[in-house]
């Protein structure tokens, strides 16, 4: 059996907190190890204990510590985690301004269970989650401001980097990519790592930023 999906819950609101976490303990592979009612319970939760969770899902409109804030903040101190945002805020420059501070997913919270279920455990599994309409408003939103920035350069990156990084962006996985171009998932994380380091990206949320600003990769249907 594999290891459950550790979860942390952060939202100020008891009984939705509550009803997700009662949601999510009736799936097998997902465990909730902690709940928080602000950021700053959760960065105290972080820094006091060293079993970490996979994925945390953070409200952001809080009090004392807001979640954008929280996010901010776990991005660089705990890199490994990966935060599902889940809110009522549904505007394009609030989406995107949370994809370009480290979330990896964005859950508005009148969406389904099987949807928050099925986001988490493409988050586990894939790094990253974005449904289409949120693809579309990463596009959008680039797309609309790429006047203002100056030529971005990609030359630096090889002929089977480009690849690699077009086929994360399809939302492919380490096994996925390394069958379709025939290589080992060995060879497909390093190629991963180079990209990270080469586009300066925190995460693979990053990379799919990075590549629709250069035109690397197109996610419209």
């Amino acid at each position: 059996m594999n290891t459950a999906i550790k979860i942390i819950l952060v939202d100020d609101e008891i009984l939705f907190r509550k009803g997700i976490s009662f949601l999510l303990q009736r799936e097998e592979n997902i465990e909730v190890v902690f709940e928080a009612s602000n950021g700053e319970e959760l960065i105290r939760y972080l820094k006091h204990n060293e079993s970490q969770p996979d994925i945390i899902i953070m409200d952001l409109k809080m009090p004392v510590l807001n979640g954008v804030e929280a996010t901010k903040i776990i991005r660089k101190t705990f890199p490994e985690i990966k935060i599902i945002a889940l809110t009522s805020y549904d505007s394009k420059s609030f989406i995107a301004n949370m994809i370009q501070i480290g979330a990896v997913s964005y859950l508005i919270k009148n969406t389904t269970p099987k949807d928050l279920i099925h986001t988490i455990n493409e988050v586990e599994k894939k790094g990253f989650y974005y449904n289409e309409n949120v693809l579309k408003i990463i596009q959008e939103t680039i797309v609309s401001s790429k006047n203002s920035k100056s030529g971005l350069q990609t030359g630096f990156l090889s002929p089977r980097e480009i690849e690699i990084l077009q086929l994360i962006c399809y939302q492919k996985t380490t096994t996925e990519i390394a069958e379709q171009l025939f290589l080992s998932p060995r060879t497909v994380e390093g190629h991963r790592n180079n990209l990270l380091l080469k586009t300066e990206s925190r995460n693979i949320a990053g990379l799919v930023v990075y590549a629709i600003q250069n035109e690397i990769a197109f996610l419209t249907n």
